[in-house]
């Protein structure tokens, strides 16, 4: 959660997210806005931004009269737009009266304006016209974004803008955003990240912003402010009079218009956003003081973690972003190559995995921070994990600031940004909009990317922060419980706080050199050559170009992006990786070593862009290397090198177990939504092995064995890849002789898998007519959960459409019914569940209501959409269908997105590689009465075709609707009832799964070959 370093930036950063609101609730009252309005004049432009060589889309930047900084993009390509305005003030600016009003105010902007006073105004125009929207608030600034179809950019805009010209802050939905806010909270308090979070704020000078509660509550919006005569509304109109002012916002807008047409349009819409001339907030003094240093924090956390915190307070440099002196720290202290803190800790065995650099913070001031994910072993030797960080930050002081070190860097980020792909138009925008706040327009785009100064001198000051005296030391476990002796009051995390001995602090002083330290050696993996390679007569499509009965390879040259980059996608499938919980865990734990194994000699290529993962899965292993076509080559092979000659590391071995059981045992501390899909995923797959089997398989997970397993599931074995991007022909099969060859030479007793052994895994298929409850406890959360599935069957070009249409249609009115209107809960989803071919609908809320009465409030939702369908007009129905069809032709933004979508393709062994245009093309044939005919079919619950399987999760914590007396405890027949009468409980899962039959696979969309068909003989 922590930047690692310059190229693999993880700041912890905490949005209090909103949700879209949609309501169709009348409003009562108008505000009416206070104008000034500015005289009409030109803005103030900037048409030299400094871009990406590669970047083809066309800038400007603005102020506009009213000092509002803008920047616009215009992409005539484009198959989005999208725009962003950013607010500078956060919750660090709520009255100390009222905490959590900034994020309130966020979630209250939405529901209305003058111009527009339904509600749901927005929101209805955006899903209606292909859209989505969101907003963040922040520590000190506030977000707000939206995407729309091309051609809709004006509309949204004009209903966009009026959110900071004259909102109606509407009295009437003034409890129930109060209620959201506080199911927001309420899904927040068992997880430990906020936990952590928000006892370091509370920890700090309580007469410092930083000090405060940030979501809000109802205790803290509503009960306490009545308490002390407060009318929050009041305070409300006064936050957003105060701060939301033109002249501390920016605002960034991407659309397919020219330059000129997107500034007529800002300026029309813009130009009456008021400018009250206030300066945005700034937090010169630190919220930690010398009281709050030299001292260590004992926490207990929800979940079995282990980690240790080390922070520092360092300054505010934002001024110095061309030199950028803290990257330098957080690329040394958080590498993970040879020389590194984290070799010499897991040589120890004292850690897993290591992060540094500097935190999320607020304008004013900022922190430090190393990380430290800790062993069993390692939780005993905090002390002296410290000493290790220490003797590391004194080999860099005595080296001083190396040139070529960020030199490298440098050349790194250039590269970078000459190569830079384009990115979704909404996260394009959400982040630009907030970069116009914090550099000067012209380098809006260069300023976050590149590192142009060489200033040594700014890395040397750094180095008075990195002190004993000036850290703040937080250690995380469970082991704590018994010891612990103050309550956060937020979060109820509980803590242990205490001085670190004046004497810890000399010896960490005098620690030392170490020579198990050392710099990093220079980067061998940064590529030199960026060719791209000459290409005739390309494929459209992936096409199999290698086939022999070990190896099956697709190959796709690149003709559309045109970047020195590749993908190679492996699928490794094995029938003996998840035969049983034993050899899913072996498999697993295969996986775990090997990463681990690799992080000193891959590090180099992370940094240098090149990157690699691998994943087990019920086929058998995942591999993935992508990156800068040069030298990816040579990290593959070195890859395949250690995966056909690997070699067990005991030690390591049973550190990795260990993290892997709590890990098995951390899932029960889970949100609950999490828990209902994975319930439904058991309820419903061929096979599975769940946690608690995995578990009790731990019991014969040896080294030994895994010694032993390894090479039969390698003997095992059959590769299918795809090579996609800068690469020939020639050097994919290339690749595929280097694979092949590996496995032959070096697997002993390896032999060809038969077709059957490659087939896929099937989806349970429910009968027609039912209606199945699974129901299960959960401890930790307040909130319970439901989810609804209502199965349609497996997939084809008709009923995709079908299904995402009916999907699309009653999207916004299931979110604005069951969260905004009835309040159920913070979360509420409709979407498709797609799986082993098979799809259906689901909804999901998590609520602190029972999980029966949710699901009453479901289904008259779905009764009610029958009407609701029928009460289309022509051009609504056709506006959905645009929509969708919109998102569906939406096209990947980056080489390796478009490597996934081919990718999905053939793990699917669909291999219908065009689908989105099939499928669009069908989309657009469709009519209501098919829609109608669909939903009567699959959704209505009358209907004698329906599937339905509903997972409760009920809370039984504190609380929770599971110990409370619930207005909806209704009985729920058993299994011997009619199915007619009510839900059948579901209380064997393997009777369950065992009485009802499978889908068939679904087969190939083309004339593709299965794998192995090479080999079939006949019976």
């Amino acid at each position: 959660m922590f930047a690692k370093s310059l190229f693999r930036t993880r700041l912890i950063v905490i949005p209090l997210h909103s949700l879209a609101l949609f309501t169709r609730t009348k409003s009562t009252e108008m505000i009416a806005p206070i104008m000034n309005k500015q005289p009409s004049k030109e803005p103030t432009r900037y048409n030299n931004i400094i871009k990406s060589p590669n970047d083809k889309r066309i800038y400007r930047g603005l102020i506009l009269p009213n000092k509002l900084k803008v920047l616009l993009i215009s992409d005539p390509t484009t198959d989005k737009s999208a725009a962003s305005m950013d607010v500078d003030v956060g919750y660090l600016s709520d009255p100390k009266e009222v905490p959590g009003l900034a994020h309130f105010c966020e979630h209250m902007l939405f529901l209305g304006t003058e111009k527009f006073p339904e509600d749901n105004s927005y929101h209805q125009y955006l899903s209606q016209n292909g859209g989505s929207s969101n907003a963040a608030t922040y520590l000190d600034h506030t977000n707000y974004y939206f995407d729309v179809n091309p051609d809709k950019l004006q509309g949204a805009l004009d209903r966009f803008s009026q959110f900071f010209i004259a909102p109606l802050f509407n009295e009437a939905m003034t409890d129930k955003e109060m209620n959201a806010v506080h199911s927001e909270h309420e899904k927040n308090i068992a997880s430990d990240i906020w936990r952590l979070d928000q006892l370091d704020k509370s920890s700090a000078n309580p007469d410092h912003p930083y000090n405060k509660f940030g979501t809000g509550s109802i205790e803290t919006l509503d009960v306490i402010p009545k308490q002390k005569g407060i009318n929050v509304r009041e305070e409300l109109l006064k936050f957003h009079s105060t701060w939301y002012s033109a002249n501390i916002m920016s605002l960034s807008v991407l659309g397919k218009e020219s330059l000129d047409e997107l500034e007529k349009m800002i300026l029309e819409m813009f130009s009456d956003v008021e400018n009250k001339n206030i300066e945005a907030p700034k937090w010169n003094e630190h919220p930690f003081t010398d009281e709050h240093f030299q001292t260590k924090w004992y926490i207990v956390p929800i979940k079995d973690l282990r980690n240790l915190n080390i922070t520092f307070p360092i300054p505010d440099w934002h001024e110095h972003f061309r030199s950028r002196p803290v990257n330098y720290w957080s690329h040394l202290l958080g590498h993970e190559g040879k020389g590194s803190l984290l070799s010499a800790l897991k040589e120890k065995g004292w850690c897993n995995s290591l992060v540094a650099g500097k935190r999320s913070s607020a304008r004013g001031f900022d922190f430090f921070s190393v990380h430290v994910d800790l062993t069993e072993e390692g939780i005993l030797h905090i002390d002296d994990i410290i000493s290790l960080a220490f003797q590391y930050i004194n080999m860099v002081k005595k080296n001083g600031p190396i040139e070529w070190i960020f030199q490298e860097s440098s050349d790194i980020a250039s590269m970078n940004f000459r190569f830079k792909e384009k990115s979704s138009p909404s996260s394009y925008v959400t982040s630009t909009v907030k970069c116009l706040q914090q550099y000067p327009i012209e380098e809006v785009l260069s300023a976050p990317r590149l590192i142009t100064e060489w200033r040594p001198d700014l890395i040397k000051e750094l180095e008075s922060c990195f002190v004993p005296e000036k850290a703040r030391i937080h250690v995380v476990a469970k082991a704590y419980e018994a010891e612990a002796n103050s309550v956060e009051p937020w979060y109820g995390t509980k803590y242990k706080k205490e001085k670190i001995p004046e004497e810890l602090i000399q010896k960490w002083n005098n620690v030392g050199l170490n020579e198990a330290f050392h710099l990093p050696d220079k980067n061998e993996f940064i590529p030199t050559k960026f060719e791209i390679k000459p290409h005739d007569k390309v494929d459209k499509f992936p096409v199999i170009s290698e086939v022999t009965p070990f190896v099956r390879m697709w190959f796709k040259q690149d003709d559309e992006f045109l970047v020195p980059k590749a993908t190679m996608t492996f699928d490794f499938v094995s029938p003996l990786a998840y035969i049983d919980p034993s050899s899913s865990n072996m498999t697993y734990m295969f996986v775990q070593l090997f990463k681990d194994s690799l992080t000193e000699y891959a590090y180099d290529a992370d940094l240098a862009g090149i990157r690699w993962e691998l994943s087990n899965s019920k086929y058998g292993l995942s591999l993935i290397v992508t990156g800068y076509d040069h030298k990816l080559d040579v990290l593959l092979e070195k890859i395949l090198d250690r995966m056909v000659n690997f070699k067990v590391d005991e030690k390591r071995f049973e550190i990795l177990k260990e993290n892997y059981i709590r890990g098995l045992k951390n899932f029960e501390a889970e949100q609950p939504y999490q828990h209902a899909a994975y319930y439904l995923a058991v309820l419903l797959s061929e096979q599975v092995w769940v946690k608690n089997e995995l578990l009790s398989a731990c019991s014969f997970l040896t080294a030994d064995r895994v010694r032993q397993f390894i090479p039969q599931l390698m003997s095992k074995m059959h590769v299918e890849f795809l090579v996609h991007g800068n690469v020939t022909k020639s050097e994919a099969l290339k690749t595929a002789k280097l694979v092949e060859t590996k496995l032959i030479s070096s697997v002993q007793d390896i032999s060809p898998l038969l077709p059957k052994q490659l087939l896929l895994h099937r989806e349970l298929q429910l009968p027609d007519g039912c209606h199945f409850l699974y129901e299960e406890n959960n401890k930790h959360h307040k909130s319970s959960c439901t989810q609804v599935y209502y199965q349609n069957g497996t997939q084809s070009t008709e009923s995709n459409m079908l299904l995402e249409l009916l999907v699309q249609i009653i999207a916004e009115p299931c979110f604005n019914v069951l969260r905004t209107k009835e309040q159920l809960g913070y979360i509420v989803f409709s979407g498709i569940r797609r799986s082993h071919g098979v799809q259906g609908l689901r909804v999901i809320v998590q609520s602190n209501k029972h999980p029966q009465f949710v699901e009453e409030r479901i289904d008259a939702f779905m009764e009610s959409m029958q009407e609701y369908i029928e009460g289309l007009s022509d051009t609504e129905f056709n506006d959905h269908k645009e929509s969708l069809a919109t998102q569906r032709l939406e096209k990947p933004k980056q080489m390796s997105s478009q490597s996934g979508v081919y990718w999905n393709e053939i793990v699917a062994q669909q291999y219908n590689f065009d689908r989105a245009n099939i499928e669009v093309a069908y989309l657009r044939t469709i009519t209501r009465d098919q829609v109608l005919g669909f939903y009567k079919e699959v959704l209505d619950s009358k209907s004698a075709q329906k599937h339905k399987l509903s997972v409760h999760v009920v809370s039984t914590a504190e609380g929770g609707a599971g110990v409370q007396e619930s207005d909806s405890d209704k009985p729920v027949v058993s299994e011997d009832v009619n199915m007619e009468e009510g839900p059948v409980r579901i209380n064997d899962v393997l009777q369950f799964k065992t009485s009802h039959s499978l889908f068939p696979i679904s087969q190939p969309y083309n004339n593709v070959p299965r794998k192995g068909t090479q080999q079939q003989s006949k019976l």
